[in-house]
């Protein structure tokens, strides 16, 4: 990778459903290798679709992603949607409800990719897994299924899933959204642990006290394009756009 390309550089990102429901109308995003983006915004602005394009989940109408200077998805106009394959494997994503295999224990959820899709040797597997559920304090969760686990348990389980294909960039959907309050800090101090070893990532989420000490930046979406971007004591503190004022207040006064 490039020292000088962006980690991520998104340009005139269209997408819609159906073609009637415009989500987003000409996202352009840059990311550095070192940024913490943390994407805000009322709900049915794109924050979402956003990550979900970018994990190559989704169909785009227009425009180009390229990760680490190289093409990564583009339309190419007939409907289309070009992935790169090998670039999207250097992407990891946590979703809000954990997707977590019901079937298999904590080790089996973590040692599947690795061992099928990159033919990892089992016994490597399951010491890299041990070593994360040790670090964020679920070894002893290692036997146990979904079902036995707290809600904070399953996405602290779910993110040392992501990390065991070593990606380079972490994106995180709303994940301690369904979780009760209580559970909330316990997911959101493993991601603060990620920040602090530079683990570059896009956060969406509606927890303003998070946002405020895990994003290097701050981007407000709304109507499916970019309204504001700026470092979380601008953005959240001290809104250039009426927009984002009217989106901060509201939150600030639903969350107090």
């Amino acid at each position: 990778m490039s020292d000088t390309a962006p980690l991520v550089k998104i340009e005139g990102l269209h997408k819609s459903y159906g073609g009637v429901v415009k989500v987003l109308q000409g996202l352009d995003i840059e990311m550095k290798a070192g940024d913490r983006v943390v994407v805000i915004g009322p709900s049915g602005g794109g924050k979402s679709t956003l990550l979900r394009v970018l994990m190559g989940l989704e169909q785009i109408d227009r425009g180009a992603i390229t990760f680490g200077g190289k093409p990564y998805i583009s339309a190419n106009g007939n409907g289309k949607t070009s992935i790169d394959a090998k670039v999207r494997r250097s992407i990891g994503m946590v979703f809000q409800h954990y997707t977590l295999f019901p079937h298999l224990d904590v080790i089996g959820n973590l040692i599947l990719a690795p061992v099928k899709v990159r033919g990892e040797k089992k016994a490597d597997a399951i010491a890299r897994a041990m070593a994360l559920l040790t670090r964020f304090g679920l070894a002893q969760k290692a036997n146990a299924y979904p079902a036995q686990l707290s809600g904070g348990q399953k996405q602290r389980v779910a993110i040392a899933r992501a990390l065991m294909l070593d990606p380079k960039l972490m994106l995180f959907d709303e994940v301690t959204s369904a979780l009760d309050p209580e559970l909330v800090s316990e997911v959101e101090q493993v991601i603060l642990q990620l920040a602090q070893q530079q683990m570059p990532m896009v956060i969406v989420t509606h927890d303003m006290w998070f946002a405020k000490h895990i994003a290097s930046r701050v981007i407000f979406c709304a109507g499916g394009v970019v309204v504001e971007d700026g470092p979380p004591e601008q953005v959240l503190g001290a809104p250039k756009e009426e927009r984002t004022r009217e989106f901060i207040e509201r939150v600030f006064h639903i969350q107090h």
